[in-house]
């Protein structure tokens, strides 16, 4: 995609907002660079990309980047061999560090997120350098004791010279000969040497070397002479910490160096993931949803025009918001283009000014451009595209007076440019054309360009004030009107777009209705072809058909809805019946099963007794009779 036309489109304003949602400069760069694909299958990847990542975001999973650095500057300097600097050498830790619970939270949800977690699965673990780091480094960007046994005994023996200097030096300050001669009763520092502050006065009362005095020259910073070897002996140690140190930091800077493709791969891999993760925060906030990205459909010959093929371009976006613009006052629009041998591939937007004609186009051109970026959309659910292979846009003034190109000439040397390069798998949005010269010869120009575009079979949509244009689009096969609706009464757009209605002229009534004299209004009509005033006037009664017709359309989809309710409540109603009769069943057949069972107790009891009588008294046989005949019954 040429820069030009994404400024154009505001695309790098776009990047801009994306970026603020990254964590570290590396991933910032990624973003402010992001590159529009032409390629279909790399398209979808990014977009899936990103629908893991809101996935994991709206699970809540751990996938902070904190303490992430660009530290691959710090890996160069190591591949030089030049020394690393503890806080440095913090900063690599922390960021390889950082790539761990990120790697493991991907590698545990793989089956859900499989693109995030095939890249984090890259992230190399660097685990000798991280723990190489940790014990040699403190937390406070310190050289540890630990970090080697040599400085460990350096700095115990330096701590035992630092004692007994200080100690000599206490017995100045405290003694009784001595005292007397101080400004102050301290132990301070010149030029690294301990030492005194002693009065001017007495500097003959203690021998030894002035480093320094003050500003008033009252007090002298004297090391005495019975401190310089201690001080010496101090001195020596400290050097010998300071290259005992030296050798620490360079033999970590060497395992940097080591280490140096992983750690700059991991960066790399870390800023992939850091923008897929800044792509999924931005598409929550704008309210963004996944586009479908489809193959452009196979040629069809177009009925009514030979030699001209509808290029099978799929653009369906459904209730789309321009990014840039607040979502609470941008009004979404719907833009479709039509299939088939009677379908149509060129749109033509038509309506007054400020009416929201560049708006729309510029919608369509910048939510194409993200969704080849692997951006969610500010669309509905259902929304369809194809991956152009480039997206060309003239839009705007770009008078420029250095190159003393008017208006038209500008327009002109674009859409010259355009037509050099637009395949049948290109979009090509042009703004106000045919504007900036004669309206007649305009007015051709605009026609002869639209049917060049429609010869080729190129997607576009553009806009216009000719009026002849919207004859052109309504009966040129391929190429259909659309406008941008006005409210006469409010002299307010509302901003809506509608494909199939070319928009109608609203200067008469804007006019009257901001005041302008009544016989000034009726004389510019009489001035107007009276042709011209009955197709706006046959354009507003169709218009308001059409209107009525949607009226009466969302009456009868409210009626039909009320009508399934109604019969979701009846079948509700019946069901609950339904349910309420067989329990009811059920409860009889199993109180008539309990009675059945106590009369078989109650029979059984009979004959127990009845056998027992039988016994007894050899008469009850007729008895004994009766109860079989009532088993049986």
């Amino acid at each position: 995609m040429e820069r030009k036309f994404l400024e154009t489109l505001e695309y790098p304003k776009v990047l801009a907002q994306l970026a603020q949602y990254t964590s570290f400069s590396a991933s910032r760069e990624l973003a402010l660079q992001l590159d529009v694909t032409s390629d279909l299958a790399e398209a979808e990847r990014r977009q899936r990309e990103t629908s893991e990542a809101r996935s994991l975001l709206g699970s809540n999973a751990e996938v902070s980047l904190g303490g992430v650095r660009d530290v691959r500057p710090l890996v160069e300097r190591a591949l030089r061999g030049l020394r690393l600097l503890p806080q440095e050498l913090l900063d690599i830790q922390a960021t390889l560090e950082a790539g761990r619970p990120l790697s493991r939270t991907l590698g545990r949800m793989g089956g859900q997120v499989p693109l995030l977690a095939r890249l984090a699965a890259r992230i190399q673990p660097c685990t000798h350098l991280i723990n190489e780091i940790k014990r040699c480094i403190t937390p406070r960007g310190e050289v540890a004791d630990a970090a080697s046994p040599e400085l460990a005994h350096v700095r115990a023996q330096l701590a035992l010279a630092r004692e007994r200097l200080l100690e000599r030096l206490e017995r100045f300050i405290t003694g009784a000969d001595t005292a007397p001669c101080l400004q102050e009763p301290l132990i301070t520092q010149r030029s690294g040497r301990y030492v005194i502050p002693v009065k001017a006065e007495y500097r003959n009362r203690i021998p030894g070397i002035v480093h320094d005095e003050s500003a008033s020259g009252a007090t002298l910073f004297i090391e005495p002479l019975s401190t310089v070897a201690l001080n010496n002996e101090l001195r020596e140690w400290q050097l010998r910490e300071e290259r005992e140190v030296a050798r620490v930091l360079d033999r970590l800077t060497g395992l940097v160096a080591a280490e140096g493709e992983a750690i700059a791969s991991n960066v790399e891999i870390l800023a992939q993931l850091d923008l897929i993760f800044a792509r999924a925060r931005y598409a929550q906030a704008l309210r963004a949803t996944q586009p479908r990205l489809v193959e452009f459909g196979p040629r069809v010959p177009l009925e009514g025009q030979d030699g001209v093929y509808h290029p099978g371009v799929h653009l369906r976006l459904l209730r789309a918001r321009h990014p840039l613009l607040p979502a609470d006052v941008v009004v979404p629009i719907d833009v479709q283009m039509a299939l088939g041998s009677r379908g149509y591939f060129i749109i033509v937007i038509t309506g007054p000014n400020t009416g929201g004609k560049t708006v729309a186009l510029k919608t369509i051109g910048l939510l194409c451009l993200m969704a080849q970026a692997g951006l969610h959309i500010p669309a509905a659910e259902g929304s369809t595209l194809c991956v152009f292979d480039g997206i060309y846009a003239d839009i705007g003034d770009e008078q420029s007076i250095e190159q003393s190109l008017s208006t038209f000439s500008s327009h002109m040397g674009n859409i010259v440019h355009i037509l050099a390069r637009a395949t049948e798998r290109s979009l090509v949005l042009l703004d106000e054309l045919g504007a900036g010269t004669d309206p007649i010869e305009g007015s051709a120009l605009a026609r002869a360009v639209l049917s060049e575009l429609l010869r080729r079979g190129i997607t576009t949509v553009a806009t216009t004030h000719h009026p002849e244009l919207k004859i052109y689009a309504q009966t040129q096969p391929g190429v259909v009107n659309a406008c941008v609706e006005f409210d006469a009464e409010t002299l307010a757009p509302t901003y809506e777009l509608t494909i199939g209605m070319p928009g109608r002229s609203n200067a008469f009534a804007i006019a009257e209705r901001l005041g302008l004299p009544r016989h000034i209004v009726a004389a510019a009509r009489q001035m107007v072809d009276p042709s011209l005033l009955q197709s706006d006037e046959f354009l507003r009664e169709v218009q308001e058909l059409r209107d009525r017709a949607e009226r009466r359309l969302q009456e009868a989809e409210e009626a039909a809805q009320a009508a399934r309710a109604e019969r979701e409540e009846l079948a509700a109603q019946l069901a609950a019946l339904a349910q309420e009769k067989g329990e009811i069943l059920e409860q009889a057949r199993l109180q008539a099963r309990q009675e059945l069972e106590e009369l078989r107790r109650e029979i059984a009891r009979a004959r127990s007794e009845l056998a027992r009588a039988r016994a007894a008294d050899p008469a009850a046989a007729p008895l004994r009779q009766a109860v079989l005949q009532a088993e049986a019954v």
